[in-house]
């Protein structure tokens, strides 16, 4: 009898082990769960956010595509407009460009007996333009307008824009008028540059050359030149 009571308490003690083991997993498993649940939720949370913001960023995509077809809308109309300018700027260049053509014609030659005057008191009483002249060998060279004083020959330039380069060109072009032209050998030349507007620099250097140098100005083409200046005879 006590070895059957004995084996009912072994029992019983294996019994509450059990369910104390029983609970202790069920306790854990329940926090395991809670935890679960809880990180689930703030997963959701995580997730709702994930959501807002990429609805935002969807928001700015579709304001930042809106801004860019905006973007390309006025590159477009830039466009048209630079192209519209550009042509227009290449019909006046154009028209411009066949001004000056006449150039010598309209606003140099009349003012170069008033300037010979002005300046070299010197009294013009022979105003070529366009002079040109072919010698026997087939040379043939064309001079923009010469005016006669009776103490000298005033030669003249034009040019739209005046380079450094057409002063040299003009040195070499005084020399070439004596072989075209021995009937004026006997008068001192002097020469004369005239052009649109004259940077500082290219005037100082026609003015080492020897040149007087007229540009536009309130009463047609003006000296430039400074007051003192005293143009070389060639």
């Amino acid at each position: 009898m006590a070895a059957v009571i004995e084996r009912v308490d072994s029992l019983e003690q294996t019994l509450q082990d059990f369910i104390r083991s029983v609970g202790d997993e069920f306790r854990k498993l329940y926090n395991s769960q809670r935890q679960t649940e809880a990180e689930l939720r703030l997963f959701k949370d995580e997730m709702r956010v994930f959501k807002d913001e990429m609805s935002d960023f969807k928001d700015e995509m579709g304001a930042f595509k809106d801004e860019m077809r905006d973007f390309k809308d006025e590159m477009r109309d830039f466009k048209d407009e630079s192209r519209r300018q550009q042509r227009q700027m290449n019909k006046k260049w154009g028209e411009i460009s066949n001004k000056l053509g006449t150039l010598v014609e309209d606003l140099v030659a009349p003012s170069l007996p008033r300037v010979i005057e002005e300046r070299l008191n010197e009294h013009a009483y022979d105003l070529m333009v366009r002079l040109k002249r072919r010698l026997p060998d087939g040379r043939v060279k064309e001079f923009d307008a010469l005016v006669i004083t009776p103490e000298c020959a005033c030669l003249n330039s034009t040019k739209a824009t005046l380079r450094i380069a057409d002063i040299d060109s003009f040195v070499a072009n005084i020399a070439a008028f004596r072989s075209f032209f021995p009937e004026h050998d006997a008068l001192p030349l002097v020469g004369i540059l005239a052009s649109l507007a004259v940077e500082k620099s290219v005037l100082a250097y026609a003015e080492k050359q020897g040149f007087l140098v007229l540009a536009v100005g309130d009463d047609l083409m003006e000296i430039k030149n400074r007051p003192d200046f005293e143009p070389k005879r060639w």
